[in-house]
């Protein structure tokens, strides 16, 4: 459970991965399981400061973060891969689900995606590698990498455009 900003880490594309996206107009949102809180772990103060440090640390800010606090068994509606993030994101934003993307190094990142009807990328970092043998939905793309996921996805809007 990542709780401490001294613990985090950004890969050396992090940045140039959201500059990207948000130069081609996407918003760029967090959708994040957060069960760390509900276990008492870390508080919603921890992970808000981490969120903070992430944006501290990027030239061009994340739109928002969403968060569940809530624990795997809880029957919530906002615990990936339920749709609760999503929709409050589409009410705060105008947010073009045809042309959106979920981006994640999780199964449940890839079953999110799926159940809100938008395209997948899989990140092969983190958990990627493990959790593509389990997927029984595959992603829309697979990539080693954040920046390679991004290239894709750059690549599906850029034939969109002709």
């Amino acid at each position: 459970f990542l709780h401490r900003v001294e613990d985090l880490r950004f890969f050396d594309y992090t940045d140039e991965s959201v500059k990207q996206l948000k130069e081609k107009g996407f918003l760029v949102i967090i959708a994040t399981n957060q069960s760390g809180i509900a276990r008492n772990v870390y508080s919603e103060a921890d992970m808000h400061n981490i969120h903070e440090a992430i944006q501290n640390h990027l030239s061009e800010k994340i739109d928002a973060f969403y968060f569940c606090p809530h624990l795997p068994d809880a029957g919530c509606s906002c615990r990936k891969p339920n749709l609760g993030m999503i929709e409050q994101a589409c009410q705060d934003f105008e947010i073009d689900l045809e042309n959106s993307w979920m981006i994640g190094d999780k199964k449940l990142d890839v079953e999110l995606g799926h159940n809100a009807k938008i395209k997948t990328a899989l990140v092969l970092t983190g958990y990627g590698e493990k959790h593509l043998a389990e997927l029984s939905q595959k992603p829309d793309v697979v990539a080693k990498t954040l920046i390679e996921a991004i290239s894709e996805i750059l690549k599906d809007q850029a034939s969109k455009s002709f």
